[in-house]
């Protein structure tokens, strides 16, 4: 299920679900996987409670034993889509196939490059640009947006019992 907190113009949550069933399928994430766009005061209570960093970030995984959750900033998708030239529903995606690899079990923090390649080649079967992890690594360290410090993208882990994108 897609639910767009934050509207996003040009994209429906049909689309988005289309395409996320399809990223789901191809990173073999077996289970229901929920998808929540929302705002950066969204995603920072959720960074901040989940990962210990009172700041908002672009996209937040939470993987279950099946399936799992995940959140985007629907203003870093926004502000990305224009710093990289192309629209939000590229972006979105983009953020949408790399938490799926992270509920996947991939970890681009510590797999050297097993994720960055997995994306690399999903991203071209899906038609996407970009890559996330590619661009979010300039001269081997993180880049920030002029208004925000850099954020990273880590897979994270839910207390049992407790929602993200509720």
């Amino acid at each position: 299920m897609v639910i767009f907190e934050t509207k996003v113009e040009g994209v429906s949550a049909e689309q988005l679900q289309r395409f996320a069933r399809r990223a789901q399928a191809l990173a073999k994430v077996a289970g229901e996987v929920d998808v929540l766009v929302s705002g950066n005061r969204r995603l920072r209570q959720l960074n901040s409670r989940f990962r210990r960093k009172d700041r908002p970030t672009d996209v937040l995984s939470f993987a279950r034993t099946e399936g799992g959750d995940i959140a985007i900033s629907a203003d870093i998708a926004r502000e990305n889509a224009i710093r990289y030239g192309h629209g939000v529903a590229q972006e979105l995606k983009v953020l949408v196939l790399h938490g799926m690899l992270h509920l996947a079990g991939y970890d681009h923090e510590r797999d050297n490059g097993r994720m960055a390649r997995a994306e690399a080649r999903l991203r071209m079967r899906l038609g996407l640009k970009d890559s996330l992890i590619e661009r979010a690594n300039v001269n081997g360290r993180e880049t920030a947006s002029p208004q925000r410090p850099a954020t990273a993208v880590r897979r994270s882990r839910k207390p049992a019992g407790s929602r993200s994108t509720r």
